[in-house]
């Protein structure tokens, strides 16, 4: 029997799985014969290569949710062998029901590995293809439980806008950001106060997901071994490094003064977890107070802590604690997430774990963040049961 505060859950980071045609069939012309492309690895596999990066993508890492841990990136694993829902939105909704999910935020596989190349020219160019075959073909099957956002490479804060006008008219939800902008100048720099503007007016939230910042490396690529751009692997202890990415981008944030000229401004730390988010806001706070002097820290209207639990929204999958952040960290920011059909998912088996991790929860909050926050945030339409819709 399904537990009464899990219903209704939506998703607010899950994925799809680049279908092999999808960068190909929708890159402009110049582009085609070196768009992402799907190709034979050493161990039979098939892997995802990106022109002008390092290391390939093991399609079986992509999508293994649900798989027994022993039996992830097995050898000879093809695209014909993941789940169908990765690329197919109406098959999607039948996942989505098997975890009790009726609605997802939307986001790429390959487009996050994609986020760190070098040429942004190339990078942009992918991205759109990527954003055309997203609205056309996949969220455009139910899109009124599939919702994307768009990618875009900030090749300049003008461009930048522009492609986030686009993204509102093509139905999207929010804005993907790549952890490193293609401008010569970074995000905390006034400049970008334009773009942080129409965001705001555009109720588009932008997101900062793990894997897409310069100091992640190819994580992704390196899953069957390989060194990172810096030269020193510490991949192959496992990938908890990567919120630091996240953290780093929350700390421009705050101590570059974005929230304090942008009190309406959105970010969303995706995939890195909420459990640390209290102890974060107590650092945050420490440092301003006992060192903002010899660190050169101009002063702030408010303490980092309140622009952190007003301005950022975090989302995690296995986290029990993001449901005992004792009142420091805000539990109207915290969304949870499926990562469907990522490894690190927790379809099909969302329901048991959440039911485990909120004893204790109050009814309300637990509402909160495997629904309203993300509703909210979104500006998602009401809508009646995932059973019923997939039944029409």
């Amino acid at each position: 029997m399904q537990d009464p505060k899990l219903t209704n859950m939506i998703s607010a980071d899950s994925h799809i799985t680049e279908p092999p045609t999808c960068y190909i069939d929708n890159i402009e012309k110049k582009y085609k014969d070196i768009a992402p492309r799907t190709a034979i690895g050493n161990d039979g596999s098939e892997v995802y290569v990106i022109d002008g990066m390092p290391g390939s993508i093991p399609v079986s890492i992509i999508a293994a949710a649900g798989v027994d841990p022993k039996e992830m990136n097995k050898d000879g694993t093809m695209f014909s062998d993941l789940h169908k829902g990765g690329w197919d939105g109406k098959a999607r909704l039948a996942d989505q029901d098997r975890d009790g999910v009726i609605g997802e935020i939307i986001y790429p596989s390959v487009g996050m590995v994609l986020c760190n190349h070098d040429d942004a020219d190339y990078k942009q160019a992918c991205f759109q293809a990527y954003n055309r075959w997203l609205s056309e073909e996949f969220c455009a099957a139910a899109p009124d439980r599939l919702f994307g956002v768009g990618q875009t490479a900030i090749r300049s804060v003008e461009e930048g806008i522009k492609d986030m006008e686009k993204m509102k008219e093509m139905g999207f939800k929010g804005v993907m950001m790549p952890g490193n902008p293609a401008t010569e100048f970074d995000y905390d720099d006034p400049r970008f106060d334009p773009f942080w503007k129409a965001a705001q007016e555009l109720e588009m939230p932008l997101s900062f997901h793990i894997l897409t910042s310069k100091s992640d490396g190819n994580t992704m690529a390196k899953a069957k071994g390989g060194s990172n751009f810096q030269g020193h692997d510490r991949s192959k202890y496992g990938g908890d490094h990567l919120l630091h990415s996240i953290q780093n981008i929350i700390m421009m944030f705050i101590y570059g003064h974005v929230f304090e000229r942008n009190p309406d401004l959105k970010i969303v730390s995706v995939e890195a977890d909420a459990g640390w988010v209290p102890h974060y806001i107590h650092r945050l706070n420490r440092t301003y107070k006992r060192h903002r002097f010899w660190t050169k820290l101009k002063e702030m209207n408010r303490m980092p802590g309140e622009y952190f639990r007003d301005n950022v929204y975090v989302t995690f999958q296995d986290d029990p604690m993001a449901f005992h952040t004792n009142g420091i960290a805000d539990p109207r920011r915290i969304m949870w997430a499926n990562d469907f059909p990522h490894s690190d998912a927790t379809w099909p088996w969302s329901q048991d774990m959440l039911a485990e991790h909120t004893k204790g929860a109050s009814e309300e909050e637990v509402r909160w963040i495997v629904h309203d926050n993300c509703a909210e945030l979104y500006n998602l339409p009401t809508r009646p049961s995932a059973t019923r819709l997939a039944a029409d």
